[in-house]
Order: C-alpha cells, then structure tokens, then sequence
C-alpha cells in the first residue's frame, strides 16, 4: 500500500480536480510509476482514461469523460492554473455544460489557438482564437461563453432550430444577454441571409422562429384530450376536418397535427426567412 503522505498529496491535488489526477502530475509530486500502478491495482486509484485516475473514496463526477479529456490536453498542469491556450470547451460539449443542451453527441470538442490533434476518436479540436470575454468558467472548467457557443454552432452550418432553442434557453436562463449574443453571432448573419453584420437581425428572427414553435405546440396541447384506454388525441374541429373524415371526430393526434399545420400556415421552415 502506498504510503498515507502519498495518499494526502494526492488528495490534496484532486480537491479541486473532481477527484481526479494525471500521471504527470503524481510524477511531479516524487511518485514512481510503479506506486501509481500499485495504487491501481489494489483499487486506491481507479484509471478513468489513459493517464488520468481517479482517487477512491471520492464521488464520481456525472461529467467526468469530459473532464479527464480535457485533462489530457495539458497533463502536467492542474486545473486552477490552466489557461485558454491550453484547451476550451466548445460547441455541443459547451451547451452541455451549460446544461443547454440534452443531446450527447459522444464528442468532446475543445478550442486551441494552433493546430493540435488527438489520437481519440471522441475527442475534436478546433483551431480559433478566443477574445478574453470568449472564455468562462463552469464547475472548473474552462468553457466558450453561451454566446460565443452559439457562434461556433451558426459557423459550423448546425440544425437552424436547434441553435435557435440553446439560443433562447441561453438568454431566459440569463446565460449570456441580447447584445452580446448579437454580437458574437454578427459574422454569420450575411451567410443566413441578413444585412453584413447584423446580428441583431439574426438573433431575432432564431428567436423568433422558437416562439412560433412554442405557440404551435401550446396550440395543439390545448386540444388534447383524454381517451378511456389512455392514448391522447386531438379534437378537430368540424370545419377542419378533411372531406373524407366523415365518420369521427378525432383523429390521431400525429395526423391531425401534420393536417393542422398544413392548413394554418404554421409549418415552421428554416430554410426560407
């Protein structure tokens, strides 16, 4: 077994690290490897990525894949004393740190200032430099602002909606605010269709596209109604309903939304402003 020095020398750096440290940062500390692969094995450490452990006894991070990956990029140092240049999250793996965002893509993505590559297939750099109000800090990680997030998402030709809604999601949850979303987003507006620059312009109408969505959708919430075996369907008025719906009602609630939004002009298309 290691001895109790080693164990609080460690503990010490892994306060701050999520429970977790990197090999070269045991080495910095006089440890051999052989120690640390001893620890390993009798399960005082449990190796969580290539070169990154986790201390036993201290709680598993949800997030902790992203946070050994980032760990990674810049072994040696510890966590408080990491730079921008070092390595940022971005885009989707930025969202989700955020909490904005619910679809694991299974990448970690993360900004350099050069050109750097991983060997991981999960792991994508990318190449930008980050202004000093670009850069925050989440649960100790180093993390794109939500509105240059944004940017990032808009450049890379992203689903249009979706960047929408982590857009709005941004702005209620007081993530980041209207100027300086309109801001970031600027350079991408003559691409989508605006005036040069006008952010502005662009931010408005992403916004205004998740409002319809939401009105849509309260819409078609207030004509549900409950059905004895349990299944929802919606009520459809009498004038709505197609010539050949002559035997019912209510329709399920799938065909009768598609047949709804057709006949409203509500269908939501982001490819036409």
């Amino acid at each position: 077994m290691p001895r109790a020095s080693t164990i609080r020398t460690l503990a010490d750096i892994t306060e701050d690290q999520w429970g977790v440290f990197t090999r070269k940062q045991a080495e910095a500390t006089g440890m051999a490897w052989s120690t640390l692969a001893r620890m390993a094995k009798d399960g005082v450490a449990e190796r969580v990525a290539h070169g990154v452990y986790r201390l036993r006894g201290n709680a598993r991070e949800s997030n902790l894949d992203v946070c050994a990956a980032w760990m990674q990029l810049a072994p040696k140092t510890m966590v408080w004393e990491r730079a921008p240049e070092q390595g940022v999250l971005c885009r989707w793996s930025a969202a989700a740190a955020y909490g904005l965002s619910h679809a694991a893509s299974g990448i970690h993505q993360f900004t350099f200032p050069d050109r750097r590559q991983s060997r991981r297939r999960d792991v994508k750099l990318y190449k930008a430099s980050l202004g000093d109000g670009e850069v925050a800090r989440i649960g100790g990680l180093m993390v794109t602002t939500p509105a240059r997030m944004v940017a990032d998402l808009l450049g890379d030709g992203e689903d249009l909606l979706t960047v929408a809604r982590i857009a709005a999601d941004a702005l209620c949850e007081a993530k980041t605010s209207r100027p300086d979303m309109a801001v970031a987003i600027a350079p991408h507006a003559a691409r989508i269709g605006f005036a040069a620059h006008d952010g502005l312009s662009l931010l408005d109408w992403l916004l205004g596209h998740t409002t319809a969505l939401q009105e849509t959708s309260a819409v078609a919430a207030s004509q549900l109604t409950e059905v004895p075996d349990g299944q929802q369907f919606l009520r459809v008025n009498e004038h709505e309903r197609s010539a050949d719906e002559t035997d019912g009602t209510t329709v399920r609630l799938t065909t009768v939304m598609r047949q709804a939004r057709s006949r409203r002009g509500a269908r939501i298309s982001l490819s036409e402003r």
